[in-house]
């Protein structure tokens, strides 16, 4: 794909892009030939409760609507989260929290939920409830970094690069069998050979590192390393972190993503240049597909 410069900078510099440049593209086809569920759909608690940058009928209108036609039934929340809220859900989607109003308001980097939140959470979680919890570059990890907490997960909050293993833009990382940054696990295996993962992109995110037991299934290389601040600030290493990882938590299963453009189909800029999963060549609406699978207890592990 061509990438004008004027749109490779502004997704390099992804904040400074308006949220009128950035939209779901209608055209991206989110039917599903063979459903994964037709009866005894899961039920999906979809957050729109905490400043969310994404919502099931904005930004990640795609990721909804595939999963939707793949059998899962999408509820949309707008309370703030506690025992009842959840009980009867087995999936919770939580998709660029911020703590204020807008992303580059004043706050948005603290906590976009409260303690009593994070707690219920967990105790849903650990009693079999299943978390797929996205947070992107700052101010997004520092939102979520609360919840992540719970689950032992640690997020760096600034932006991640790589210059050796990026696709034109030095945040738009690829993770592949080729290059051994996709890692196996149920998530990048499927249930077959058509499901199998083999290459993946982000558009400019976070790194993330998880407790002992939990799975990188998006690695990254030695060569990666994370900023406070896009194109300037101390870097820091980030070989051995991750920007996609999987955890058994009690009973429950956690899905951690330092990188949310990757899992919607966007069109960014008056070129309206293809975002995540609407990219050609790429296995991320599969990624999609199989994290939900793995979420809802229809991957086993092997």
């Amino acid at each position: 794909m061509n990438i004008r410069l004027g749109a490779i900078i502004a997704l390099l510099l992804w904040p400074a892009v308006t949220v009128s440049q950035q939209f779901a593209d209608p055209e991206f086809n989110t039917a599903v030939e063979r459903p994964a569920y037709t009866k005894n759909l899961p039920r999906v608690l979809f957050d729109e409760a905490h400043n969310n940058f994404h919502t099931a009928t904005g930004r990640y209108k795609p990721f909804a609507d595939l999963i939707i036609n793949d059998g899962y039934r999408v509820v949309v929340n707008r309370k703030p989260f506690n025992e009842k809220s959840l009980e009867t859900f087995k999936i919770l989607v939580i998709a660029n929290a911020t703590g204020a109003e807008e992303m580059d308001d004043e706050g948005a980097d603290q906590p976009a939920f409260t303690e009593e939140e994070c707690e219920a959470v967990n105790r849903w979680v650990r009693g079999g409830g299943s978390l797929l919890l996205i947070a992107d570059h700052a101010p997004f990890g520092g939102a979520a970094e609360i919840l992540a907490k719970r689950f032992g997960v640690e997020m760096s909050k600034g932006y991640t690069f790589d210059k050796e293993h990026s696709r034109e833009v030095p945040s738009h990382l690829v993770f592949s069998r080729e290059n051994k940054l996709l890692l196996d696990h149920p998530i990048t295996q499927g249930r077959n050979p058509d499901e199998r993962v083999n290459r993946i992109q982000t558009f400019t995110g976070q790194s993330l590192k998880g407790p002992a037991g939990s799975t990188n299934f998006l690695q990254l290389a030695p060569s990666a390393i994370d900023k406070p601040a896009p194109t300037h600030g101390e870097e820091t290493s980030a070989a051995g972190r991750a920007q996609g990882l999987a955890l058994k938590v009690g009973k429950g299963r956690v899905v951690i993503m330092g990188e949310a453009a990757l899992l919607s189909a966007q069109v960014v800029g008056r070129e309206k240049e293809p975002v995540g999963m609407n990219v050609p060549g790429i296995d991320n609406r599969q990624l999609a597909l199989n994290i939900m699978h793995w979420l809802s207890g229809l991957l086993k592990e092997r």
